[in-house]
């Protein structure tokens, strides 16, 4: 049913069967046949796809996909090239500047798959929202199978760093009991909060700085 086409198949074995997904999922068939959501039925998983769970070196978790037009395409935080980066990508790249002096790219492009080549997963507690409407699909399934995959993370023996942004992604900090993985926390990077606690985290080089310490090689934020 569930096909992402590499290790995470493993992982997840068994996971798409259970109840608590077969429920989501028939809410879902209604949800994309009468509404409009985002994103693409077909992208849904593309965090997954992107990175292999044996190549995960950092975790970014968001909280659900943006809701606006042609933006969400199933990595959070990412827009596809040529849509205009949204306010909470934009304090990212601000932040990113701040803390390791990569220029921000041009304003039509916010397409993160770069930081995905590099082992980053950039994942949303919530994989599907309803057009303008945030938190539409909360409490419908999504945070099971995304709190399962934290857990999975979570077993990991190779270290991972884990970058929570927002309520709703500090509150999987608690399947987050492994010593050897690195927490990073902050405020959303949204307009409305980035000022309270976003700002000034240096998440980047503190990731980079724990992974070589840990024997692995350090994430190229520039990649484009």
């Amino acid at each position: 049913m569930v096909n992402i086409g590499n290790d995470w198949d493993e992982v997840l074995n068994g996971e798409f069967d259970k109840e608590y997904y077969q429920k989501l999922r028939q809410f879902l068939i209604g949800e994309y046949r009468t509404k409009t959501v985002y994103p693409d039925m077909y992208d849904i998983f593309n965090a997954l796809k992107a990175v292999p769970y044996s190549d995960v070196k950092v975790v970014i978790l968001g909280q659900d996909p943006y809701h606006e037009p042609g933006q969400a395409h199933g990595m959070a935080f990412s827009v596809m090239k040529g849509v205009q980066q949204p306010p909470s990508l934009v304090n990212i790249f601000k932040e990113l500047q701040e803390d390791l002096g990569i220029e921000p790219p041009p304003k039509d492009d916010g397409y993160l798959m770069g930081w995905a080549q590099e082992g980053v997963l950039l994942m949303n507690a919530v994989l599907t929202v309803r057009a303008h409407q945030a938190n539409s699909h909360k409490g419908k399934g999504w945070e099971i199978l995304t709190d399962h995959i934290i857990e999975k993370l979570n077993d990991r023996e190779k270290p991972i760093v884990f970058i929570l942004w927002g309520a709703n992604a500090k509150a999987k900090r608690e399947f987050i009991t492994n010593p050897q993985h690195l927490v990073l926390t902050g405020a959303h990077p949204s307009p409305l909060s980035a000022y309270n606690g976003f700002f000034g985290g240096r998440y980047f080089s503190r990731a980079n700085e724990f992974l070589v310490s840990t024997g692995q090689g350090p994430v190229n934020w520039g990649r484009r």
